[in-house]
């Protein structure tokens, strides 16, 4: 029986990279894979095997360039409008289409526009045509035996009709690596079920498969494999009897109790690597079964998507003759927006979202917990702190290889500040109304996204701050975080704020001073949800350390809701929409205006005009109203000044 792995041994990914090219070598198996010769209706996208030299050439007889008539263009001499030339049709000039092969003794081609029919048999014409006019000359596209395509390129569309050109039919080609795709674990599930409580949805094998089509392989998924060392095995053996070219073993790789996968590849084989020096994707498990790459990809997503751009996607590319994709990443430079701290012993790869504010394209860190899918659907690109540094200070300058191009990137609207689930909605109108331009938001809380405006890092934020002195929103903070700035601000909304609790009130929250016994889930320092509660607590005389769960802070709504739709919270405060959307009850708090801030020095940018211009459209303002908790009977109005 298979015992479980407990020692994971850090190696530098550059090592890591190597002993598994090593391996390859000393079995045979680190050079290109064979050939095989398809037709050029299956060619797309595949990559020659070799050199494509013409065999045939295009065109591969002279022809006419344009419809009229064919001629020897020493016969048009001097021909002009006051002394015209009859020509004789059948002896002098030949009735000719575009494509047509040009008769003997022709040389050039008159146009037929250019003709003035006389008789049955001439015609007239007023200027004179020189040699090879109007003619495609043999071998004017390519001529027999010029090399037409490379070895190791990749075939695209324009590519199939210059090989058909020049006498292809079929084309020789790499073979397409053969991966499989073993998914373990014991509480995954096929996408086609619904997970019960403890069961989770198992989609790894899904991003993988893309990543090895994307790479130009073929990938299989086998059926999820229990987590017992004799399953793992049986699958093991089944698939190695395939002939695979590699074969992904997903999760168990970390020393968990239940992870087998690296004693079972050294039972069956070689073990080369348990344990990476990379941040995520730390537990990677490299090894060869019966000269096969075996590679232990870890189960969080983000670790499996990583491991396979930087492990997977480069090996199937060398078996092909292709750069790896992420060596062929553009770059940029991009000044970061928060400090991060990174492991000094780690490369560290952080998924980012840009945006172009003003002079600088910023870098803004997404969750960096290894589990958090999301990160991956919203990264513009992957930043990368190499070993043996701490980590970045906000504001550095840092390496980031780009997922989205560019011009994309200086279209995006960057919001910061306080969480609000409706700017979801507008990006999503703004992207169908207005193609091309996005709105991205990051959730620093309302005093937040005013600091961020302080620092220009930033094209707007969101804030509901109210004043307590005053009893009005958000005009008194633009006076004290930024006080020299000129700023414009519009109603994004009025909305519903209250308690969100379990379905029926179980704990019968009515006011503040019910939180002080039950567990309470809080928002984060900053957030203008937290500054009413405390303005509350404050005027009813109620302690915060009286409150537990005050210290427990999440960013947005919709995780103060999750906190308590899962029992770890019996209440928390949020918008009205967050609880309906979690199927959890609402004791309505009030309502508040809830503000975008957009500095006067952006107003000009494309994509704020047509932020604001989906803002105060009367389609948004329908959807926005029809959602719980939203009036918007001042959505798109300028509030200040």
């Amino acid at each position: 029986m298979a015992e479980r792995n407990i020692y994971l041994e850090d190696i530098p990914l550059d090592e890591a990279q190597a002993k598994l090219m090593l391996a390859l070598k000393k079995a045979g198996k680190d050079s290109l894979v064979a050939s095989e010769e398809i037709p050029l209706s299956q060619a797309l996208g595949r990559i020659t095997a070799a050199a494509v030299w013409a065999k045939l050439s295009s065109p591969h007889y002279h022809s006419a360039a344009m419809d009229g008539y064919a001629v020897q263009a020493e016969d048009t001499l001097h021909a002009t409008e006051t002394r015209p030339i009859i020509l004789q049709v059948g002896q002098q000039a030949f009735a000719i289409n575009t494509g047509d092969p040009l008769p003997p003794d022709t040389n050039a081609v008159i146009k037929i526009e250019d003709v003035q029919p006389l008789v049955s048999d001439k015609i007239e014409i007023r200027a004179s045509v020189v040699p090879r006019q109007h003619v495609r000359l043999m071998g004017e596209d390519m001529v027999v035996s010029e090399l037409v395509l490379p070895a190791n390129h990749k075939i695209r569309p324009v590519d199939l009709g210059a090989m058909a050109g020049c006498g292809y039919s079929s084309v020789l080609v790499r073979r397409q690596p053969n991966v499989y795709i073993i998914p373990t674990g014991s509480e995954l599930v096929p996408v086609t079920q619904s997970p019960k409580p403890g069961q989770i949805i198992e989609y790894n094998s899904l991003v993988l498969t893309g990543q090895i089509q994307e790479a130009g392989a073929l990938a299989t998924i086998t059926n999820i494999v229990p987590d017992t060392p004799d399953k793992i095995r049986a699958a093991l053996e089944d698939v190695i009897q395939l002939w695979p070219d590699l074969i992904l073993v997903l999760s168990g790789s970390s020393a968990g109790s239940k992870d087998f996968t690296a004693s079972i590849i050294r039972e069956m084989g070689q073990l080369l690597v348990h344990g990476v020096a990379v941040r995520p994707g730390h537990p990677v498990i490299i090894g060869l079964i019966e000269n096969t790459p075996v590679i232990g990809v870890p189960g969080y997503p983000v670790s499996a998507a990583l491991t396979g751009e930087i492990f997977i996607q480069p090996l199937l590319a060398h078996w092909l003759g292709q750069p790896s994709s992420i060596s062929t990443y553009p770059r940029v430079q991009a000044s970061i927006t928060r400090k991060l701290l990174s492991p000094i012993g780690d490369d560290d790869f952080v998924r980012v979202t840009l945006a172009q504010v003003g002079e600088k394209l910023l870098a803004s860190p997404l969750n960096r917990g290894a589990g958090v899918i999301t990160s991956l659907v919203k990264a513009d690109g992957l930043a990368h702190i190499p070993r043996f540094s701490e980590g970045v200070d906000m504001g550095q300058s840092i390496d980031v290889m780009l997922y989205r191009p560019l011009n994309a990137i200086q279209q995006t609207i960057l919001a910061m500040g306080s969480h609000d689930p409706m700017l979801d909605l507008l990006a999503e109108f703004l992207a169908a109304q207005y193609p091309g331009y996005r709105l991205t938001s990051a959730n620093v809380g309302s005093i937040g996204g005013l600091v961020a405006l302080r620092r220009q890092e930033a094209h707007l934020a969101g804030v509901h701050l109210l004043d307590p002195q005053t009893g009005t929103y958000n005009i008194p903070y633009l006076n004290k975080y930024l006080p020299n700035e000129a700023v414009t601000l519009v109603n994004f909304a009025h909305r519903e704020q209250g308690f969100i609790v379990a379905a029926g009130n179980p704990h019968q929250i009515q006011d503040v001073a019910d939180l002080t016994r039950v567990r309470f889930v809080n928002r984060q320092r900053g957030a203008g949800t937290r500054l009413l509660l405390d303005y509350e607590l404050q005027k009813q005389g109620i302690a915060l350390e009286a409150i537990v769960g005050y210290d427990h802070e999440e960013i947005t709504h919709l995780a103060v809701a999750a906190a308590v739709a899962s029992g770890i919270a019996d209440c928390g405060m949020g918008v009205r929409s967050a609880a309906s959307a979690m199927g959890l009850e609402f004791i309505s708090f009030g309502w508040e205006q809830y503000d975008l801030v957009v500095p006067d020095v952006y107003q000009d940018h494309p994509g704020i005009q047509n932020l604001l211009a989906a803002l105060r459209d009367p389609r948004f303002h329908q959807l926005l109203g029809e959602q719980p908790g939203y009036d918007v009977h001042q959505t798109g109005q300028v509030v200040f000044p």
